[in-house]
């Protein structure tokens, strides 16, 4: 049932996908939320796959509680009305009942808890998710809240300067941008490889909070501390984010921009920007991003 209700999300946002492709000026189909989205993005990492079948799991225990408690309910109210039963029951207790709706919800918590800290320890290390995984093989992204944009950063490639990334203002979002999403300087990262994700603010700003749904990132961006998870992107694209701590006058305007490249590109983009050339770099995503536009277009 859990795979059930999995697929049929994953077949809707797969759908919602190819009509926002094909919408007039669309973007190529992106990993951002959709009106009326009553779902989750479509996944494109494994922690996010996870999050979905534990989220699928439990919402079905949910259910089956539900419908068992509105069941009593109507029976209570049936059987026992005033109308059937003049004379009211005198029964105090009843040690069977008593002791089932202690030791079955118990039960059902040790059942959510159990996958539930698997999940959450799964967050924090690749190496229980990903088989054969070598932490030499992963590289780091650090990404820094201000007031109010994000900066990122690449320890791994000392070459590469602090990104600053900013919302598009109106008179430069393009007919494939999204407003308040897209950004002048978004983050890159290969697909099919371990990104060690650091998340701070800066040491005299405020909280925010670093989410990027499709990747089932939500980490905290604390003054002056570090916060670590990871994420493998294993599929390319645009994926967006937003910052999701409440962080003062601006805080809309802290969009999350990823580009998920082959390996082969990502190298070229670090390239430029090791050369200082942003705007070199930010014409190869463009490029790439029209390329993987028009082979989606072709698929259809």
């Amino acid at each position: 049932m859990t795979k059930g209700i999995g697929l049929m999300g994953r077949t809707v946002g797969r759908l919602a996908a190819v009509a926002a492709l094909l919408a007039p000026g669309a973007a190529l189909a992106q990993d951002h939320a959709e009106d009326w989205q009553l779902y989750f993005p479509e996944p494109a990492s494994p922690i996010m796959e996870n999050i979905i079948s534990f989220n699928n799991g439990v919402m079905v225990v949910i259910t089956v509680i539900t419908i068992f408690v509105m069941l009593l309910l109507a029976i209570v109210m049936i059987r026992f009305n005033a109308k059937r039963n003049p004379v009211p029951s005198k029964t105090t207790h009843n040690t069977l009942v008593e002791v089932l709706w202690t030791v079955v919800p118990v039960l059902i918590l040790v059942g959510i808890a159990i996958p539930s800290f698997s999940l959450l320890f799964a967050q924090y290390d690749p190496g229980r998710v990903i088989e054969d995984y070598n932490p030499d093989d992963s590289i780091t992204l650090k990404a820094t809240g201000q007031q109010w944009f994000w900066q990122y950063d690449y320890p791994d490639f000392p070459g590469v300067r602090t990104i600053t990334s900013i919302p598009l203002t109106d008179d430069l979002i393009g007919e494939h941008d999204l407003r308040l999403l897209s950004v002048n300087n978004p983050a890159v990262v290969p697909v099919g490889t371990v990104v060690r994700l650091q998340v701070t603010a800066a040491p005299t700003g405020v909280l925010h909070a670093f989410a990027l749904q499709s990747m089932g990132v939500k980490l905290d961006a604390v003054p002056g501390r570090i916060t670590e998870s990871w994420f493998r992107a294993d599929r390319e694209g645009i994926f967006y984010g937003q910052c999701s701590e409440l962080c003062g006058r601006a805080h809309y305007n802290m969009p999350i921009e990823v580009h998920v490249v082959s390996a082969e590109q990502f190298d070229q983009w670090i390239a430029a920007m090791e050369a200082r050339d942003q705007a070199g770099a930010n014409a190869l995503l463009d490029q790439w991003a029209a390329e993987r536009r028009a082979a989606q277009v072709a698929a259809l």
